[in-house]
């Protein structure tokens, strides 16, 4: 996120006293209690904590010891709330790096769910930037590896699936952040068998209701929601504005809440990935994981919320 954006969310976000009860939408998996909100991959039927964490940006900060233990406490409270999903990629600068060392320095990351891609034009290249991320990372190998932006992907597909056939890869997928993607992404998910795949969806970018959306749950396909806050624009938007009191009825205590649980209540996604380098910012990330859902017609109320804005 940047300074301008970081600067908007602690100026806008408001909080209320919202209450922690769990409810279920169809394909969310949710008890009573304090249970996270997991969604099913589908061509597994493994559940997946519906918030994860991307790295792009958040944690490419270098090599430096102080730059990078302020981030172990996000981390911790990322695990510590019920994260599973690390998403990041060898274009995201040291962000690999970088997570390897939080890894080594947060001892409750079990459930890690760890998660990269493949970007690079060259397909020999493919499976060693897999060898060299897993060795970034430190560990034993990738649950899901992404084809990045979609570059070259009909061959580094190819690679995935003999990493996946050799067991060095548990899931596979493909990536765009980019609309004008979308038409070649719709013609890869229908032509070929992907395990997951990462797109754009946000209140400002609701293209892939359209196609995508309804193509991944068509085709069994675990989706990944990346930038959820419109790269931390959203914020902007609800500027000096108080949360509506109605959220309190799907358990909303700010805006950033407000925004993934948008996300995440639609049933054909599964998991989205909010970037954050604070450790408040994750606090009220992780607290979208937790409550009640909105329901259609609730979706359809915050939509129009945010479009009278």
């Amino acid at each position: 996120m940047s300074s301008s954006a970081f600067t908007q969310r602690r100026r806008f976000l408001t909080t209320l006293g919202g209450a922690a009860a769990a409810c279920a939408l169809p394909g969310i998996a949710s008890a009573q209690g304090d249970a996270p909100i997991v969604r099913r991959i589908p061509v597994s039927g493994e559940t997946l904590p519906a918030i994860g964490v991307g790295s792009w940006i958040t944690f490419n900060v270098g090599s430096a010891a102080a730059a990078r233990a302020p981030l172990v406490p996000v981390l911790q409270n990322f695990f510590g709330r019920g994260g599973a999903m690390i998403d990041s990629s060898p274009m995201y600068g040291t962000s690999e790096s970088v997570i390897g060392y939080l890894l080594a320095n947060v001892p409750n990351h079990s459930r890690l769910f760890s998660a990269t891609k493949i970007w690079t034009l060259s397909k020999s290249a493919g499976a060693h930037q897999v060898e060299t991320s897993q060795a970034l990372w430190g560990i034993p190998r990738f649950d899901l590896v992404h084809i990045h932006n979609m570059l070259h992907w009909e061959a580094h597909l190819e690679t995935l699936k003999e990493l996946k056939a050799a067991g060095k890869v548990r899931y596979i997928g493909i990536t765009t952040s980019h609309g004008r993607g979308h038409a070649e992404m719709e013609r890869a998910l229908t032509r070929e068998r992907f395990d997951f795949v990462q797109f754009t969806y946000n209140f400002a970018d609701r293209s892939v209701e359209q196609r995508l959306l309804p193509l991944a749950a068509e085709r069994g396909i675990a989706v990944v929601i990346n930038r959820p806050f419109d790269g931390g624009d959203l914020f902007s938007v609800v500027e000096k504005r108080t949360l509506p009191p109605w959220a309190r009825e799907f358990d909303c205590s700010n805006w950033a809440q407000f925004f993934l649980k948008f996300v995440i209540s639609h049933p054909a996604v599964t998991c989205a990935i909010p970037a954050t380098s604070q450790t408040a910012h994750m606090v009220e990330n992780m607290g979208a994981l937790y409550g009640r859902l909105p329901n259609a017609d609730m979706r359809s109320r915050m939509i129009q919320q945010m479009e009278a804005l």
